[in-house]
């Protein structure tokens, strides 16, 4: 089975082909996206790219384009002092299923 590690949103995915991930949002119309990746695994031998292996891809398939994650609360409490400050965020996020690695 082959494995391989990619970089997209200043994070890194150890991801193997057919593979559901969630990443942060990638702005794209197109239905697939291609990868350079950092590592292969491929059964016993390891190939480490610097900083990318030349010539090799990961193709990944747009399941959903633009979808919500969870909101994330953020609370600001001081006893006592009458202060209190509750804010919320929704990381915006793209689906991915890994077709391919090559």
């Amino acid at each position: 089975m082959k494995k391989a590690v990619i970089k997209t949103g200043g994070r890194q995915y150890l991801v193997t082909e057919g593979e559901l991930i969630t990443v942060n949002l990638v702005a794209t119309d197109k239905k697939t996206i291609s990868f350079n990746p950092l590592m292969i695994i491929d059964g016993k031998s390891i190939t480490v790219g610097t900083p990318i292996i030349e010539g090799s891809s990961v193709v990944a398939s747009v399941i959903e384009a633009d979808v919500q994650a969870n909101k994330v609360i953020a609370i600001r409490y001081k006893a006592k002092k009458r202060v209190h400050k509750i804010r919320g965020h929704r990381q915006r996020e793209t689906k991915l299923k890994i077709t391919s690695i090559k």
